[in-house]
């Protein structure tokens, strides 16, 4: 039985683009080698690409 990682899950869009797409699947592929760096940046790219082409707004989080 493996650990499950605890970051925070991205909400699905309903109609995701290709590139959304593409930057979900290289996600997975990175953590199916346990590429957990390549991991977090599909998710930061993937913040991006929303706020730039889909208006979303990304999320402040406050230093710790």
């Amino acid at each position: 039985m493996t650990a499950r990682n605890n970051s925070i899950a991205e909400p699905a869009e309903p109609a995701a683009c290709r590139v959304c797409q593409e930057f979900e699947l290289a996600e997975a592929v990175a953590r199916s080698r346990r590429d957990e760096s390549r991991a977090t940046d599909c998710r930061v790219l993937r913040r991006r690409h929303r706020a730039a082409e889909h208006g979303e707004h990304p999320e402040h989080r406050e230093p710790s």
